[in-house]
């Protein structure tokens, strides 16, 4: 459990945040300079707030009584930047964080062949990889993460993403993840905590604000989208997955995922079509069955339609001239239909434990 209420003023910039935030991923999402990494560092005392309170899982970190200085936090703090120690070996790297036994850091993480490499020879990938089993290797109550994936290329960026999943499922521990990358986001983080010019602007789980109309003003427009979860029933020897979810299947494009296993699947509210009557003589293979549940206006000539799937909701970007074509009206059926190629990889994940 993460609490959190501070307000701190800079000479241009104030920072007030409150927010609760339970076991498993919070990953805190804002544009540049909205505030994220400041917060990141009052948490770990690296900055101390004018005023409030920080606890996690019980300890007070700070409040109006109590500092506890960033040693005595046990926080581990992971950086956009891998910044591990040029002149030393990646084993004497993991053992600079701690005395931990490093056998279950090292086999959760796939680092075991790269213990006697310099850091010089990793990829960028394997270096975070690293930063972050040295972070553990502290044994720390709270892991903080600043954009551990900002540096990387796409492709470093799905190498390591199964191990932050894993992570995330094993460490025990709650995580404070930063990043603008709502991909990322969307597969790793149960609560959503989205900052905006110093202030929090919305907290909550993570599926019900990110396939909330309201949010798209501060999440981006092109950027929005929900969060389906599902159980993949079959696996195609040409290279599709059917995943039974909320409104009835989806094909998607998955390389690793076995029968059976869960997932999360983000679509963007752009890559949804409506349509009326299920549609025929498609190449879209994806078409979901569901009702409106709600009907935003944006600034511009778009509009975002929420569809009821029923156990999960949906949302569609459509202009407004398609939602009155359609005569749009909350309990309205409604058919979605999504390409399948329009789905990375990077948009599917394991679900995770919590």
């Amino acid at each position: 459990m993460i609490d959190v209420s501070i307000q701190h003023q800079f000479d241009n910039f104030e920072l007030d945040v409150t927010f609760n935030a339970p076991s498993g991923v919070t990953a805190v999402f804002g544009r540049s300079g909205a505030g994220k990494t400041t917060l990141v560092n009052a948490v770990a005392g690296l900055l101390r707030p004018d005023h409030g309170r920080i606890v996690v899982d019980g300890l007070v970190l700070s409040d109006v009584k109590t500092w506890l200085p960033p040693h005595r936090r046990r926080i581990g703090y992971v950086f956009q930047d891998a910044r591990l120690f040029p002149n030393m070996t990646v084993e004497r790297n993991l053992r600079y964080g701690g005395t931990k036994d490093a056998s279950r850091v090292i086999e959760m993480l796939g680092i075991g062949q790269l213990l006697g490499r310099m850091p010089g020879g990793l990829s960028g990938g394997e270096k975070q990889r690293v930063a972050i089993g040295r972070a553990l290797m502290s044994d720390p109550a709270l892991l903080l993460m600043d954009e551990p994936l900002a540096a990387l290329d796409q492709a470093r960026k799905d190498e390591i993403m199964p191990y932050l999943a894993r992570l995330r499922d094993e460490a025990a521990m709650p995580i404070l993840y930063v990043s603008h990358a709502l991909s990322e986001i969307a597969q790793l983080a149960t609560t959503l905590v989205v900052l905006e010019g110093g202030h929090c602007r919305a907290a909550g789980a993570l599926d019900d604000l990110l396939s909330d109309p309201a949010m798209v003003p501060h999440l981006g427009v092109r950027g929005a989208g929900a969060v389906l979860t599902g159980t993949v029933r079959a696996l195609a020897d040409d290279g599709l997955a059917e995943v039974d979810v909320p409104g009835g299947k989806l094909f998607l494009p998955m390389r690793t995922t076995q029968r059976g296993a869960r997932v999360r699947i983000r679509i963007e509210a752009q890559d949804v079509i409506l349509s009326e009557q299920r549609p025929n003589g498609l190449s879209a293979l994806n078409i979901l069955k569901g009702h409106v549940a709600s009907i935003r206006d944006g600034v511009g000539p778009g509009v975002i339609v929420q569809l009821d799937l029923g156990e999960a909701l949906l949302l569609s970007r459509i202009t407004r001239r398609s939602a009155k074509a359609l005569s749009l009206t909350i309990g309205q059926p409604m058919h979605a239909v999504l390409k399948t190629v329009s789905v990375a990889q990077s948009d599917i994940g394991p679900t995770g434990n919590g």
